[in-house]
Parts: structure tokens; C-alpha cells; sequence
């Protein structure tokens, strides 16, 4: 079978309904965590990679040693046109490992946004939900695909497809995330209870554009 890559943070690493939608075209998925010590040294064997969202900031000086080996993979995968999904954090760390940038966001987003879309088939307009504090800036050569009024949301560069968006969670990934993020919506004006609400309503319709995404 082909073989997938999952990065991921320890305890965050459901790859939701786009692991499901990899499964169903024939996928294994290899998870491996970037905080751990199990990420491979280099990508051969698979044939895609996926990066999933982090509560970090590739800016921390004491994550530093964790997203230069990451970062290595991603100039890896972008040398080898491996195909690459990078969601959120993830996003965020190919803009940083290819040369873009990554700041504090001017605008946080958290809740179900829709974005503005110059490209459908791979960044259909949503609503999708959102979790971030940051925002990059894309690295040279990339053709930004969709965006909203917080910056950037979507780029191609080659065979590799960044968002910022999160395509993959279902409403128990969204629970599990307002566990910890209660308190940080709270911080931003913004009710957790009602966002999981609005993950339930939308939670069938969600899946189904990740799948076509």
C-alpha cells in the first residue's frame, strides 16, 4: 500500500476525517510525533506527507530543536516533490522551513469561519474551523489560493497544499481541543460551548468537503 506520514503533537495526533478520507484511497498512515523521538531522519518509503496542527509557535526558542528536524523534512519533501498537506501549525512551519515567515496574528480566528477562495477544488470557501493564534507570511514562489481578513489562508507551491484552516476535525476532536482552549477563546471574547454547538451542526457537511478537499 502507499504509505503516509502523520506528524504530530503527542496526545493531538486524530488526523480526524482526512486520515479517513487517505484510508479509504488506499493509505497506510504512519503517525509520528514531533515532540517525540520517533520522527524519521528522512521521507523515503512514503509517498505523502501529512503535518497536522500544534498548540506551539514555530517562534519558541524552546521548541527550536524540534522544528529545525521538521523543517528538514519539509525542505526534504519540497526537494523530492513529495506531495505534502500541511494544516495550521503546519502551515505555518512550511512557510517558516521554505523561506516565509510566521508571526503573532493581528487577528486570532477561533470558531467556524468561511474564507475567500480563488481556488475551490482545494480550498473550497467552508465554513471551516479555525484555532490559531499566528499567522505566516507564504514563502517565495507560492501562489496563495485563499485568504480572509486575518491573512493568508490557503497556498500551493508545487506538490505542496498549506492551510490554515482545519480541514480534519470532527466534533470529538473539537471537544477534546476545548479542553484546553476554553480558556483561551474566553480570553478573545469567544464562547467554546456555543463553537462546539456549531461543530455538531456542521460536523456532516464538514466531512464532506474535507473528502472532496
Amino acid at each position: 500500500p502507499m504509505r503516509a506520514l502523520v506528524i504530530a503533537n503527542t496526545g493531538d495526533d486524530d488526523p480526524g476525517y482526512v486520515g479517513e478520507r487517505l484510508v479509504h484511497h488506499g493509505y497506510e498512515l504512519d503517525i509520528r510525533h514531533r515532540d517525540g523521538t520517533d520522527l524519521p531522519a528522512h521521507l523515503e518509503g512514503y509517498d505523502l506527507v501529512v503535518m497536522l496542527g500544534s498548540d506551539w509557535s514555530v517562534y519558541w526558542e524552546h521548541v527550536g530543536d524540534h522544528v529545525a528536524r521538521e523543517s528538514a523534512l519539509i525542505r526534504e519533501a519540497a526537494a523530492t516533490q513529495r506531495p505534502t498537506l500541511a494544516i495550521c501549525y503546519g502551515a505555518q512551519l512550511m512557510s517558516h522551513a521554505l523561506g516565509g515567515s510566521v508571526q503573532p496574528a493581528l487577528q486570532v480566528e477561533i470558531g467556524w469561519y468561511d474564507i475567500v477562495s480563488r481556488d475551490h477544488e482545494l480550498a473550497p470557501p467552508g465554513p471551516w474551523f479555525q484555532y490559531h493564534v499566528d499567522s505566516f507570511t507564504p514563502p517565495p514562489g507560492a501562489q496563495v489560493i485563499a485568504e480572509s481578513s486575518a491573512g493568508p489562508q490557503a497556498y500551493r507551491l508545487g506538490a505542496m497544499l498549506a492551510l490554515q484552516f482545519h480541514p480534519e476535525v470532527s466534533t470529538r476532536i473539537v471537544r477534546r481541543w476545548g479542553e484546553s482552549g476554553t480558556a483561551e477563546a474566553a480570553k478573545h471574547g469567544l464562547d467554546f460551548e456555543a463553537i462546539i454547538g456549531q461543530s455538531e451542526a456542521l460536523d456532516a457537511q464538514s466531512r464532506e468537503r474535507c473528502h472532496r478537499l
